[in-house]
Order: structure tokens, then sequence, then C-alpha cells
């Protein structure tokens, strides 16, 4: 039954992990090793048995789309955020140098809280980027 394990493992391998997964995998791993036994107690030979459970399993793509479409949820909304912030940290930025030219034009001082802000869009890159993985 090695094979079947190997099997379902290969399906599924680009799908994110989450406990969504590995419930289904369990579910088909062990339906695929029920079929086989069945199959073998009509007298197939093992390997004939694994042979033709996998065959008759069929494609699984709308499973995977399923289970793949909550992380692609997930890489949208963190990509819309990213630009976002990146949208917010320029207009806050602007507003700085605004602030600072036309009301204190000697003293430049928008440079430091416009470090404070750029620690947004940097974390929501980071988050983006991890979620792509």
């Amino acid at each position: 039954m090695k094979k079947i394990e190997i099997y379902v493992d290969e399906l599924f391998k680009k799908i994110p992990q989450s406990q969504q997964k590995e419930n289904i995998v369990k579910d088909i791993k062990q339906n695929l090793e029920e079929k086989v036994l069945d199959l073998m107690s009509q007298g197939k030979s093992e390997e004939d048995a694994i042979n033709k459970a996998i065959v008759d399993f069929g494609d699984i793509e709308d499973i995977k789309m399923e289970l793949g479409s909550n992380q692609s949820k997930k890489i949208e909304q963190a990509r819309i955020q990213l630009g976002f912030s990146i949208c917010g940290t320029v207009l806050i930025t602007a507003l700085f140098i605004f602030i600072n030219f036309n009301y204190t034009p000697d003293i430049i001082w928008f440079v430091y809280p416009t470090f404070a802000v750029l620690w947004w869009p940097l974390f929501m890159l980071y988050r983006w980027l991890g979620l792509r993985q």
C-alpha cells in the first residue's frame, strides 16, 4: 500500500499545508486502500488491485481547486494590502514633505517620520512574499 501513499502525496504536494488538506489526503488514502482490499478479495493480485484503484480514482482537479482557492484568496488580499500600504506611505510622506517645507523650510525633519512609515509596506511585502511560497 506504499504505492498508494506515494501516489496521493504526489497528487497533493503543491497544495499548501492545512488541516483540511490533511483530512482529505487521509480520507483518500483510506478509501483507496479499502478499494484495493475489495479488489484483492475478488481475486486480483495486489499490484493489479492497486493499479485499478488508482485508475478508477480519476481526476482530483476539483479538490485541488477547492483546497488552493483559499490560499489564492489570501495571496490576492495580501497583494491588495501591499498596494494600499505603498500608496498610503507615499501620501503620508508627501504630507510630511509638504508640512516640512511650508512651515519649517530651514530644518529638514520629514525624513525621520518617513522611516517609521516605511515599515508598513515593508511588512506587507514580507507577508505577500511569504504567502506566495
